[in-house]
C-alpha cells in the first residue's frame, strides 16, 4: 500500500487539529468623526471645555469672529482643515486636562510664556499645527515627570 506525501501531511494535520487556535479578540475603536458630521454643536461640545472666548478660537482656527458667528448661527458642518485642527486641539486638551486637572489650571497654563528645548511656547503656539503639537509633546513630558 503506497501512501503519498499528501496523505501523510493531512493525517498529521489532522492530529495537531486537537490544539485549539487562539480566540481573536477584537476591541472598540471610537469613531473620528468624518468631515460631513462635525458640525457647530459638536465643536460647541468642545471649545465649552475650556474657555476659550470665540476671538480666541477663531484666532486658532484661522478664521474671523464673524465666520465662526455664522457657523454657530448656521449649525453649518465645518471644512476638513478646521475638523482637523478641532480635534487637534482636542487631543491636547484631553491631555492637559488629565495633567492639570482642573479647565482653568490648563488654560492659564497655555496662555503661559515657556521655553521648551530652545522653543518658545505660548498660546500663540496654538495658531500653528507644528505649536499644538509641540504643546501636547510638552504635556506629555510633564505626565512623564521630564520638566524640561
Amino acid at each position: 500500500m503506497e501512501t503519498s506525501v499528501f496523505s501523510m501531511k493531512k493525517k498529521a494535520k489532522d492530529q495537531t487539529s486537537k490544539v485549539e487556535e487562539p480566540m481573536a479578540v477584537y476591541r472598540t475603536v471610537k469613531k473620528i468623526p468624518s468631515v460631513a458630521d462635525f458640525n457647530y454643536r459638536q465643536f460647541e461640545k468642545i471649545a465649552g471645555v475650556l474657555p476659550f472666548s470665540q476671538k480666541e478660537w477663531a484666532y486658532m482656527l484661522h478664521l474671523s469672529e464673524r465666520t465662526l458667528q455664522r457657523y454657530a448661527k448656521d449649525s453649518k458642518h465645518f471644512e476638513g482643515i478646521y475638523v482637523d485642527r478641532i480635534l487637534h486641539i482636542k487631543k491636547l486638551i484631553d491631555m492637559g486636562l488629565s495633567v492639570f486637572k482642573t479647565p482653568e489650571a490648563l488654560y492659564n497654563w497655555l496662555k503661559q510664556d515657556k521655553v521648551v528645548l530652545g522653543h518658545h511656547l505660548n498660546f500663540e503656539s496654538l495658531q500653528t499645527t507644528q505649536g499644538i503639537q509641540d504643546t501636547i509633546d510638552e504635556i506629555g513630558r510633564i505626565q512623564h515627570g521630564i520638566y524640561i
